[in-house]
């Protein structure tokens, strides 16, 4: 990232990056008001921290349609940075309805406004203005990890909505994509930003490597159909007889990608399917930076210690 110039943003409980829940482009949406889908992105987040198994009761939903809708009336007047709410104020919203359900979201949200948890609930203090920009949630608990993939997309929506007003497009490469299918609320807001972001210049490409986590989703039908391009390398012989239904791979290309070496595999593009073979070159310094086997990197380490140890 450093060589390309880019950025990363760590969320974590230990690090001083923050990005805001709340945050609200107005650009948010050409079909919808702004409040209407930023409120569905709300909804869903408390149905991750309240909802349980169960989901938001209608009710509940309508408490929190209704102190959203509040919440932002300082900001959608005056959309100065200052006035952009954080998740304290929606909480202290819903500690004054009337409703007992609003003091039981209240309460679940607590943790994550004045508990340990509270993560989120800073106003964004990070300048995502870099061409590259890379979140890293990895060091985010059990407790947080869930919620940080919820903000981390409506972050990046934020982005598409901006560089779509600029006529640029934005890339979305999103590693360990079959943990996002993992809940329904995050497969159900990930398959919502990846149909929208089709229509607004956005190229979100999902990358993983277990693949039968990622088929076990009842949204991967919506992902595969709402997708032009798939790249697949070797896969396991429950993977590939899966794969072969979904994508209708005969026998004979389904060898491609059995037992198949380095850079071998399947391409497809729309109807056609091609297999492929990629040697890419070890001697660059492309490979050096991207490469992540422990023998490459052992290699790479005494070469640098050896030029060192030349120059003193």
């Amino acid at each position: 990232m450093e060589r390309l110039h880019g950025q990363v943003i760590k969320i974590s409980p230990t690090s001083g990056d923050y990005i805001n829940p709340m945050d609200l482009n107005l650009d948010y949406s050409d079909d919808e008001s702004p409040l209407s889908l930023k409120s569905d992105f709300i909804l869903s987040l408390c149905e991750l921290i309240v909802g349980g198994k169960e989901g938001l009761q209608p009710v509940q939903k309508t408490i929190i349609d209704r102190c959203v809708r509040l919440v932002y009336h300082d900001y959608l007047n005056d959309p100065q940075p200052e006035n952009m709410p954080v998740l304290e104020d929606l909480y202290n919203l819903l500690l004054t309805q009337e409703e007992k359900e609003a003091q039981y979201i209240a309460t679940a949200l607590e943790i994550y406004v004045s508990g340990s948890l509270n993560v989120f609930n800073h106003r964004t203090n990070v300048n995502i203005d870099n061409r590259i920009v890379c979140y890293d949630i990895k060091e985010l608990g059990k407790q947080l990890k869930k919620i940080g993939m919820l903000v981390v997309q409506d972050q990046v929506w934020n982005r598409v909505t901006i560089n779509r007003a600029a006529h640029k497009s934005t890339r979305y490469y999103i590693d360990e994509m079959h943990l996002l299918l993992k809940e329904d609320q995050t497969a159900a807001y990930t398959i919502e930003i990846w149909k929208r972001f089709r229509k607004w210049g956005g190229i979100p490409t999902g990358i993983t490597q277990n693949i039968k986590d990622l088929l076990a989703s009842r949204e991967i039908e919506n992902i595969f159909e709402n997708s032009d391009f798939v790249y697949m390398l070797n896969q396991a012989s429950g993977d590939r007889q899966i794969l072969a239904r979904q994508l209708g791979i005969s026998p004979h290309q389904l060898s491609y990608v059995t037992h198949s070496g380095e850079g071998e595999g399947l391409l497809f593009y729309g109807n056609i399917i091609l297999p492929f073979i990629d040697r890419f070159p070890k001697d660059t310094e492309l490979y050096r930076i991207m490469t992540t086997r422990l023998s490459d990197l052992s290699e790479i380490t005494k070469s640098q210690n050896l030029k060192e140890g030349k120059q003193s």
